[in-house]
C-alpha cells in the first residue's frame, strides 16, 4: 500500500512544478517529416512538430516549454537510449530538429513530447510517435534491379502522329517476379526496403503488402537521351536525379518455414511511349528484405538472379492507355510459397537508373473514395451506361462477377478527353473481383460493352484514385453557388494529384505543370493539408532546374510535352514562399532561395535596357518557340502582351527573393533585390500605362498592374478603369490564369469587393457558375466548351473566399497562423459564411452572420497562436464579446477603430462578437 502511495505521489510531480497544478494544455498530432509515423526517412536530422490543444478551452493559452525523448523501442521511451532534449524554453511545435544519437540505417525511432503552459506547468507526455530510418548508405544497397526477360532494356519508343499517336505495340504482359526462401528462427522484425518502376507492387506469401496503389511517386528517375531532341527541347542537365523507395514492415506476412515474395510491374511513366512524355526504360524492380531473429542474428532477402519471372494477367498497361487482363492466365497462389514455379523463367539483371535512391517520405496514391453507381442504363444496342455522378480519376471495380471463359468485355470512359480503356476476359471460374493496377481513367460514367447477363449495381464501385492529402478545411455560405464552385473546384484538384504531383489535367496530359502549380498552390494549402504534398513537389521543381543557366523547366518532374513560359518557373520562388507563409517553414526558404536567385539570373538574360523581360528562348533549330514563352493562357477574350506577364512575374520573383534574403538575414542581397524590384516597377509603368486612356489594358492588365502598385498619380484613373471593363463586360472577369489568379482579391483590397462577389456570382459566360450551369463536377481549362473539363488552375483566385469574403489570413510578419487576422468584408447579398482550416497550431476559423439589427461573428483562435479581430462596427461600443461589452473582457484588448472596422487584439480561444447596427 504504502508503495502504491509512493508511486501515485511520483506520478502527481511529474505531471508538476513546484507543486502547481498539471498543465492547462495537452500536445497530439504527432508528426515527423510532415507525416504521421512515416514509414522510412532518410534525413539524418527528421523534423518533429505536434499540435497543442486546451484543457477545458482556456484562453490566452500558449506553449512556453518543450521536451522530446527519443528511443529505439516504445518499452524504452522511460529511459530514450537516441534522445532526451531536457526541457527548452521555446514556444516552437513545428520542424523542431531531431539533435540526438547520430542515426543508423534502419533505426526504429519512437518518440514522445511533453510541454510547458503559460503558467510553466507541464502536461503529461503525448502518446508515443514513431519513425524508421532508410537505408542512408549507399552500401547498405545489396540488391540487384531485376525485369522480365521478354522485355527490352530500352523504353518504347515515342509513337508517331502527334498527340493522337498510338504506339504500333506495347510492352507486353505485366511481369510478376517472385522469390522463396526459408526461415527456421522466430522473427523479431522484418522490413522490406522496395521499388519498382515504373509502378509496382509488393507481395508476401500469398498477400499484397500495403495499401497503397501507383507507386513510387514520380521523379526525374535518369537521364534520356531524347529530351535534347524534342520538340519543347530541355537539356537533360538538371540539379538532382532520384528513385523513391519504399519501407514496409512485413513481420506479419512471414512465418517460419517456407516463404515466398514477390513484386508485379507496370509501366508507368518510366515506359510510357506518349507524345508528351520521353521514356527511361522497360520496368525494373529492386529490393530487398531486411529479418532480424529473436536471437539478434540478421538475414537479408535481395533481388537478384536467382529471382523467378512470369507473364501475369495483364496483357497491356499503359498508363496513357489503359488495361487488357485476361483472367484466364492468372495462376493463383503466385506469390505463396507452396506455388509450383518450374514454368517460370530466370528474371535478367537491369541497368540501375541514374537517379539516387532516396526515402520515399511521402504520402502515395491511395483509393481515397467509393462511389457506387447512380444509374444503370441498358441501351438499344445492349450495351450499359452507368452514371457515377461525380467526374474522378481511378477506376471501376468489378465485384464478385461472373461469366463464361473467354468471354470479353470492353470499358470505355467518358471523360471529355481520352484516358484510356479498359477490357477484361472471364476465365469462367466463378465469381472473382477484379480492378486496373497501374493506370487511372478520367470519368463520371461508363459505357461498357458485352455485359454477360445483367449488371447490377452491386457489380460495380467506382474507386478514386490520388496522392493522398486531406482536407483541411471548412467552407460554406448562404450562396450555394459559392458553395458549389468550392465543391467542383476540390474534386479537380484531388482528381490531378498522382505520384505526389499535381497535372494539368488528369487526362489528356498528366505533367506536373510548373505554372499550374504555382497559380493554384495557396488555394491548395487553404483547403488540403498538404505540407507534405508540396514539400516533395517542390523539392522536384529545384532538382529539374539547370544549376549552370539558373533555367527552370515548364514541368516538374520534367516532361518535353509541357509548353509555358516565364510564368512557369517563377514556381521556383512563389510556391516556397507561399508555402513559407501557410506553414512558417523557414527551412523551405533556406532550402530554396538559391533556386530563386538562380531562376532571376536566367530571367536577367531576357531584360532588356529598359527594365523589360521579354523571353524569346529558341528550339533546338534556332526558331523562337512558342512553348517556352507563353504569357497569359486562355482569356476569354484577347491575351494581354507577352511582355507584360514576363516582366510582372520578374517583379514578384525578385519581390519574393527580396523579402526571403531578408527573412534569412542576408541583409546586402535583399536590398538589391529591392532596388532592383523597384527598377522593375518603374519600368512596367513607363512600358504599359496608357496615359490617354488611364488604364494598363484589359485582359488582366489593370489587375497585374494594382496587384505590383501603381503610382498615386495612376491609381484613381487605373481603378476607374478596372471598373469600367468590368462593367463593359456585364461585371464578368476578362482574365486568363494568371490574371484571374489576382482578380477577385485585387478588387477586395482596392474597396471593390462588390464587383468580386458580382463575377463570381455569374452563371453566364465566362464564369464558374457557367461550368456548373453545364453539368461539370471539375473545374474546366477554358471559360468557352474548349479543351479539357478537368483543370483545377482557375480556381487559384478562389482563395478570396476564404482570405477576404471570409476574411482569415496569417499575417506575414508571424507566418503560419501564428498570428491571424480575421477580417471579414461582407456584402448585404450572403447572410452567413464560415470557413476554418487546421493549421500548423491546430483549428483556425471564423463565422460571420449578417443579421438585420447587427453582425455576428464567431473567430477561433489555436493555442500557441494570437489574432487581431476587425469587427465591422459603427463604434467600440456597439461590440460585445461573450455577451458583455467586448471593450471590458479580459481577455479582449481593444486597439482602435479603422475604416468602420472595430479592432481588437485576442489570445488562444473561442470567441463570440456582436456588433449592434
Amino acid at each position: 500500500m504504502r508503495l502504491l502511495l509512493l508511486l501515485s505521489l511520483a506520478i502527481l510531480a511529474s505531471c508538476t512544478t513546484n507543486g502547481n497544478e498539471p498543465g492547462k494544455i495537452s500536445p497530439s498530432n504527432l508528426t515527423c517529416e510532415y507525416l504521421e509515423n512515416p514509414s522510412v526517412v532518410d534525413v539524418a536530422h527528421p523534423r518533429l512538430a505536434w499540435i497543442n490543444t486546451s484543457i477545458g478551452n482556456e484562453r490566452g493559452q500558449k506553449q512556453t516549454a518543450w521536451q522530446v525523448r527519443v528511443a529505439s523501442s516504445k518499452a524504452g521511451l522511460e529511459n530514450p537510449d537516441l534522445w532526451d532534449s531536457k526541457k527548452v524554453d521555446s514556444e516552437q511545435t513545428d520542424r523542431v530538429e531531431y539533435q540526438g544519437t547520430t542515426l543508423a540505417s534502419r533505426t526504429e525511432c519512437w518518440w514522445q513530447v511533453r510541454v510547458w503552459d503559460k503558467d510553466g506547468n507541464p502536461s503529461g507526455w503525448s502518446e508515443p510517435g514513431q519513425w524508421r530510418m532508410g537505408l542512408l548508405a549507399e552500401s547498405d544497397w545489396k540488391a540487384q534491379w531485376i525485369g522480365a526477360p521478354w522485355q527490352g532494356e530500352e523504353a518504347l519508343p515515342k509513337p508517331d502522329g502527334g498527340p493522337d499517336g498510338r504506339p504500333k505495340k506495347f510492352a507486353g504482359p505485366a511481369p510478376m517476379l517472385r522469390k522463396e526462401f526459408e526461415i527456421t528462427k522466430e522473427i523479431d522484425k522484418a522490413v522490406a526496403y522496395v521499388t519498382g518502376l515504373g509502378y509496382f507492387e509488393f507481395y508476401a506469401n500469398g498477400e499484397k503488402v500495403g495499401d497503397d496503389v501507383l507507386v513510387p511517386n514520380q521523379t526525374n528517375y535518369g537521364k534520356r537521351p531524347g529530351l535534347n531532341t524534342s520538340y519543347i527541347n530541355v537539356q537533360d542537365d538538371f540539379r538532382r536525379y532520384k528513385v523513391m523507395y519504399l519501407a514496409y514492415d512485413v513481420k506479419e506476412h512471414l512465418k517460419q518455414g517456407k516463404n515466398a515474395i514477390g513484386s508485379m510491374l507496370g509501366n508507368g511513366f518510366y515506359n510510357p511511349a506518349k507524345f508528351w512524355t520521353e521514356g527511361y526504360g522497360s520496368p525494373r524492380f529492386l529490393g530487398q528484405v531486411h529479418i532480424t531473429y529473436k536471437d539478434g542474428t540478421e538475414e537479408v532477402i535481395v533481388s537478384d538472379e536467382s529471382w523467378k519471372a512470369s507473364q501475369s494477367p495483364i496483357l497491356m498497361d499503359m498508363v496513357y492507355y489503359g488495361e487488357v487482363y485476361d483472367a484466364r492466365k492468372e495462376q493463383p497462389g503466385w506469390s505463396t510459397a507452396d506455388f509450383d514455379q518450374s514454368s517460370w523463367e530466370p528474371v535478367v539483371k537491369r541497368k540501375a537508373p541514374e537517379g539516387e535512391l532516396v526515402a520515399h517520405t511521402a504520402y502515395p496514391d491511395k483509393v481515397t473514395e467509393k462511389l457506387e453507381p447512380v444509374s444503370i442504363e441498358k441501351l438499344d444496342n445492349g450495351n450499359y451506361k452507368v452514371d457515377f455522378g461525380v467526374e474522378i480519376s481511378g477506376w471501376v471495380r468489378f465485384n464478385k462477377i461472373e461469366g463464361p471463359e473467354g468471354h470479353q468485355i470492353d470499358i470505355s470512359f467518358n471523360g471529355n478527353l481520352y484516358s484510356g480503356d479498359n477490357t477484361y476476359i472471364f476465365n469462367g471460374k466463378g465469381p472473382t473481383s477484379y480492378a486496373p493496377r497501374f493506370n487511372w481513367f478520367v470519368f463520371s460514367g461508363i459505357e461498357i460493352k458485352n455485359w454477360p447477363g445483367e449488371l447490377k449495381k452491386e457489380h460495380l464501385t467506382a474507386e478514386a484514385v490520388n496522392t493522398y492529402v486531406e482536407e483541411s478545411a471548412v467552407f460554406e455560405t448562404s450562396n450555394q453557388l459559392f458553395n458549389d464552385i468550392n465543391k467542383i473546384w476540390r474534386r479537380s484538384q484531388t482528381d490531378n494529384m498522382h505520384g505526389g504531383i499535381a497535372s494539368d489535367c488528369p487526362h489528356r496530359e498528366r505533367s506536373g505543370y510548373t505554372g499550374d502549380g504555382q497559380v493554384a498552390c495557396s488555394m491548395v494549402m487553404h483547403n488540403f493539408d498538404t505540407k507534405n504534398f508540396y514539400y516533395k513537389w517542390i523539392q522536384d521543381m529545384y532538382e529539374a532546374q539547370n544549376v549552370e543557366t539558373g533555367y527552370v523547366p515548364n514541368g516538374a518532374p520534367w516532361q518535353p510535352g509541357c509548353g509555358g513560359g516565364v510564368a512557369w518557373g517563377a514556381a521556383i520562388c512563389i510556391m516556397p514562399w507561399e508555402f513559407y507563409t501557410q506553414y512558417a517553414a523557414l527551412d523551405m526558404l533556406e532550402d530554396n532561395y538559391d533556386g530563386m536567385q538562380g531562376y532571376i539570373r536566367y530571367m536577367q538574360t531576357w531584360v532588356d535596357e529598359d527594365g523589360i523581360m521579354f523571353s524569346q528562348r529558341r528550339n533546338g533549330s534556332g526558331e523562337i518557340l512558342k512553348w517556352f514563352n507563353l504569357g497569359e493562357w486562355v482569356s476569354p477574350g484577347e491575351l494581354i502582351p507577352d511582355d507584360m506577364v514576363h516582366t510582372f512575374y520578374f517583379w514578384r520573383c525578385v519581390e519574393i527573393a527580396s523579402k526571403t534574403a531578408r527573412i534569412l538575414g542576408k541583409k546586402g542581397e535583399a536590398e538589391a533585390y529591392e532596388s532592383l524590384a523597384q527598377t522593375t516597377t518603374q519600368a512596367f509603368y513607363k512600358k504599359f500605362y496608357n496615359s490617354e486612356t488611364g488604364s494598363y489594358g484589359k485582359g488582366g492588365g489593370n489587375v497585374l498592374a494594382l496587384r505590383m502598385g501603381v503610382p498615386a498619380g495612376q491609381y484613381d484613373q487605373v481603378k476607374a478603369a478596372l471598373i469600367a471593363d468590368i462593367k463593359a463586360d456585364n461585371g464578368h472577369l476578362d482574365t486568363g490564369i494568371f490574371g484571374t489568379r489576382f482578380f477577385f482579391e485585387v478588387l477586395a483590397s482596392n474597396g471593390l469587393n462588390n464587383l468580386a462577389y458580382e463575377a463570381l456570382n455569374k452563371t453566364d459566360e465566362p464564369s464558374f457558375g457557367h461550368w456548373l450551369e453545364l453539368g461539370s463536377t471539375t473545374t474546366r481549362e477554358h471559360w468557352s466548351e474548349d479543351g479539357s473539363f478537368n483543370h483545377p488552375m482557375f480556381g487559384g483566385g478562389l482563395v478570396w473566399l476564404y482570405k477576404n469574403l471570409a476574411g482569415m489570413q496569417t499575417d506575414i510578419a508571424d507566418p503560419g497562423y501564428k498570428h491571424i487576422i480575421f477580417r471579414p468584408q461582407p456584402v448585404d447579398e450572403l447572410d452567413f459564411v464560415t470557413y476554418s482550416n487546421n493549421t500548423i497550431y491546430g483549428q483556425a476559423g471564423i463565422t460571420w452572420k449578417n443579421q438585420p439589427n447587427d453582425f455576428q461573428m464567431n473567430v477561433t483562435v489555436p493555442v500557441g497562436s494570437t489574432a487581431t479581430v476587425y469587427i465591422p462596427a459603427s463604434e467600440k461600443e456597439a461590440v460585445t464579446e461573450g455577451g458583455e461589452k467586448a471593450e471590458n473582457s479580459a481577455s479582449v484588448n481593444f486597439k482602435g477603430m479603422e475604416e468602420g472596422y472595430a479592432i481588437f487584439e485576442v489570445g488562444s480561444g473561442n470567441y463570440n462578437f456582436v456588433a449592434k447596427k
